[in-house]
């Protein structure tokens, strides 16, 4: 087995400066990502930290951060086991609780020989589908007794922040025990109708898979699983769903229906078919979104949302295989509450909430939506 090096050892001469002040800046800094409604934080060694507000990143007006005050935060914020990974790896993910109702996703990583920290503010002030503007066929279909609802989108396109509003739905109407995996918790739930457990990777279980196989025994009526990053993690959300759970996840994809192909490349070929056949009893829905910059003052970013739904006629194309044909079914079927994302970009455009600019920027077809905003279908 071969010996892991340690990346920090470039910078082990970096001493910090005292133990607490390097919390003290960071804290300081979190306060204005906060008092300023900022997304994320950026910290930098030797330059001014950064923050993100509707989209754009804005430098703040106070001093650079220095390599000593950069290395001081890591020590503060990170306790021994994690900071020795932090050192081993040169970067490491963990949570930070700003106070009861406020915490931050932090991944503090080294870049060319200093500390840097990416910080993205996570809240319990969960908003309802009207303040996120998601349709609000959503909420029957989060009121599913089972099956599977997963959100695709890139990093960034508020499919945490979707699922959150999800569940809270759920929350405040169903009596039912609701469980997450998360890495790290991204929304802080208080119980309502509903009992809620959140367990967050290298806190209260060891590892994700773990978690995944205690689940069973936990007695969840709703799960939540988070990225569907490989084939066992994929299998036990599915199988979940097979025996009576809600199952929520997230996954990397460019479009609702493009996401079978995703899901089928983690499996070997011989195990399509079956898995084919779970998704095509047990989907609910699958939900693409992607966040957008408006023309409103009060609504900085809002999801363009491709919405898939587990009808019986999405069922039967999944088990024909013609999973390729889905997007002329969702294009069909808007009155049942699907929606495809080239209308959702036209009607984001006729609202005058997004310019058109900025709806052919993101659409994947701009010749076909360049048609539909001169009218012709």
């Amino acid at each position: 087995m071969s010996e892991v090096k340690e990346v920090f050892g470039a910078v082990t001469h970096v001493k910090g400066t005292e133990g607490g002040a390097g919390e003290a800046i960071f804290r300081k800094l979190l306060k204005a990502c906060i008092n300023y409604e900022a997304s994320d934080l950026h910290i930098k060694a030797e330059t001014q930290p950064r923050i993100r507000v509707r989209g754009e990143l804005r430098t703040l007006n106070t001093d650079a951060v220095s390599s000593n005050d950069g290395h001081q935060i890591a020590l503060d914020i990170l306790d021994e086991g994690q900071y020795s990974h932090f050192k081993r790896h040169g970067q490491f993910d963990l949570a930070y609780d700003y106070d009861d109702d406020r915490r931050f996703r932090v991944n503090i990583f080294m870049t060319r020989g200093k500390v840097a920290l990416a910080c993205r503010l996570i809240t319990s002030d969960i908003k309802t589908f009207e303040q996120l503007h998601i349709p609000e066929v959503l909420g029957p279909v989060a009121m599913s007794a089972n099956g599977i609802i997963l959100f695709a989108g890139v990093t960034g396109s508020g499919k945490s922040t979707s699922i959150a509003a999800m569940l809270q739905y759920i929350n405040e109407r169903r009596r039912c025990h609701i469980v997450t995996i998360e890495d790290p918790i991204e929304y802080i739930f208080k119980d309502d109708k509903a009992s809620i457990n959140q367990r967050e990777v290298g806190i209260d279980c060891l590892d994700f898979n773990e978690a995944l196989r205690a689940l069973v025994r936990e007695d969840p009526d709703v799960v939540l699983v988070g990225e569907m990053r490989d084939k066992e993690t994929f299998e036990a959300a599915i199988r979940a769903a097979e025996t009576g759970h809600l199952v929520f996840g997230t996954i990397h994809a460019s479009s609702a229906w493009q996401t079978f192909g995703r899901i089928y490349d983690l499996f070997d070929s011989d195990e399509v078919e079956q898995i084919r056949k779970l998704l095509a009893y047990n989907l609910r829905g699958i939900i693409y979104q992607k966040l957008l910059p408006t023309l409103k003052d009060d609504i900085p970013r809002i999801p363009a949302v491709e919405i898939l739904l587990g009808s019986p006629a999405v069922q039967k194309y999944i088990l024909e295989a013609r999973e390729g044909e889905l997007l002329d079914i969702i294009r069909k079927s808007h009155e049942e509450g699907m929606l495809d994302f080239t209308s959702a970009l036209v009607q984001l455009v006729e609202d005058e909430i997004i310019h058109h600019k900025v709806a052919l920027e993101a659409t994947p077809k701009p010749e076909e939506l360049k048609m539909r905003l001169k009218g012709i279908s």
